[in-house]
């Protein structure tokens, strides 16, 4: 028995190297499991999800399909714009028929909702792209009625000045390295300012117009506009903080093109000169 006993350790020691039991080895460290995960990425179902960013060539695929998605989207409304601007006949059908604005407004606010809460619709093709256009449209024929109100060079002059500041805007948010997506709480602070603000306008517009708390309105609309464009351009480019997966193009066109448009109006509404 003692023999048996013996015989079993010696060949434990021998089969180990240098004669030394067999240890477990040490498991390993938070940096060591961690260093091969990306920044989390931003969705609507959860705020905090991993995606691993690796694969540049998945990046530029993703940020090329949004900006074509989106200069698409802009020279349509660029197009409506013009045509409810210069064209006369146009213009004076669609301001003496108010019902057309508050048809688009309707289908304007159930596509948006539709893409930005059901994450399913947004990523299923081609119902996404559909909705994605009808979206544009309706969007497109509401900042074109909202133009025909104003001067032509004005309206020329906004549209220069919103190219200009988007430009800047896209510009400083792919080559700084400040990160605008961590800023979630002033943004939030600000729209609270902006919801404010609107209750006042609300208010006080009915009994009385005043030139100067509408141009505070849109002053402040533009720059929280601004803000939100650099804060989903960050978002697109996937190496801040936040991030937004690659599946979500739509979604992302559509947070960016929304951003223009609202940038567009506001100065329109600042610099405009509505006609006689």
């Amino acid at each position: 028995m003692t023999q048996g006993k013996l015989s079993l350790a010696n060949k434990s020691t021998n089969g180990s190297p240098s004669g030394q039991a067999l240890v477990p080895p040490a498991p390993p460290s938070y940096e060591e499991a961690t260093a091969g995960t990306s920044a989390p990425c931003y969705n609507d179902a959860e705020m905090l999800t991993e995606f691993t960013w690796d694969d540049r060539n998945i990046r530029r695929i993703f940020i090329r399909k949004v900006y074509a998605i989106l200069m698409i989207q802009l020279l349509v409304t660029l197009a409506i714009v013009a045509l409810f601007t210069f064209c006369d006949p146009v213009k004076d059908y669609i301001q003496s028929n108010p019902g057309w604005y508050w048809a688009s407004y309707v289908v304007f606010f159930v596509t948006y909702l539709t893409l930005s809460c059901c994450s399913a619709p947004r990523r299923q093709f081609p119902w996404n792209l559909i909705l994605l256009a009808i979206f544009t449209l309706s969007l497109s024929y509401m900042t074109g009625m909202l133009s025909s109100f104003y001067n032509t060079k004005s309206v020329v002059l906004c549209l220069g000045i919103t190219v200009a500041v988007c430009l800047l805007v896209t510009v400083f948010s792919f080559q700084t390295k400040v990160d605008v997506t961590s800023y979630q709480g002033v943004l939030f602070v600000f729209c609270m300012v902006m919801f404010i603000s609107g209750l006042v306008l609300a208010i006080v517009l009915p009994f009385q117009y005043v030139p100067w708390l509408d141009a505070i309105y849109a002053a402040l609309g533009a720059i929280l506009f601004t803000m939100f464009l650099a804060f989903d351009t960050q978002l697109l480019m996937g190496n801040k903080r936040y991030t937004m997966s690659p599946e979500e193009y739509v979604f992302a066109t559509l947070n960016i093109y929304l951003d223009i448009v609202y940038i567009f109006s506001f100065f329109l509404q600042i610099f405009g000169t509505k006609q006689e």
